[in-house]
């Protein structure tokens, strides 16, 4: 499991996450990509917890997607089941999983203060804060996907699941974008990824 880690974790991080998991009981699973979320945790039939990680994810956005699904056991274990998923008894047991971590021998410097502001309120998903959000993507993979906050108004673009947008307009942090197809307008963040087909 440690060599496992290795592969998907900053150096340092290794042996404290692989303590985490251990100390838990954590079967973790690391699968394929999957669009709609980074990971996810649930209890078995069998009373296992498990946690499931896209192996996809730069080494950052994993660490914090994996301590992200533990705060989730931790805090059931902790308060009891009828809590909320992303509410302040999992957002108190994130920060105090995540603080260990937020130093300079885990994540690169121009993170740190980025990481620091985040996990004074910490939201169920990282995706929610854009400044964040890019500054992790820089350290992705280099795909030929553009982010919406970067195409043109007027350009049409096509999202994961096939369904094609043009961008309209602006408001307050959010795009306005139509759908072709029905004529709706959906609001999309600036770090929405997307597959720029014709600029205007």
């Amino acid at each position: 499991m440690i060599e496992t880690l290795a592969k998907f974790l900053p150096d340092h991080a290794v042996k404290p996450a692989f303590d985490l998991i251990v100390a838990h009981g954590v079967h973790l699973k690391i699968v394929n990509e999957r669009a709609t979320r980074h990971g996810d945790y649930r209890k078995g039939l069998s009373g296992k917890h498990e946690i499931t990680v896209n192996g996809s994810l730069n080494k950052f956005r994993f660490l914090i997607t994996l301590i992200h699904e533990i705060a989730h056991l931790v805090a059931f274990e902790k308060f009891g089941r009828n809590i909320k998923p992303h509410g302040q008894e999992w957002k108190y047991t994130f920060q105090q999983l995540m603080v260990p971590y937020i130093r300079p021998e885990i994540f690169p410097n121009q993170l740190l203060p980025l990481l620091a502001r985040h996990f004074r309120n910490p939201s169920a998903s990282s995706d929610t804060d854009t400044t964040l959000s890019l500054a992790l993507k820089q350290y992705d993979q280099q795909t030929d996907k553009n982010y919406v906050f970067e195409i043109p108004y007027g350009s049409v673009f096509r999202i994961k699941n096939g369904k094609i947008f043009k961008k309209i307009a602006v408001r307050t942090k959010r795009f306005e974008c139509l759908e072709i197809s029905s004529g709706r307008l959906y609001l999309f963040n600036p770090n929405a990824e997307v597959e720029l087909i014709r600029s205007n």
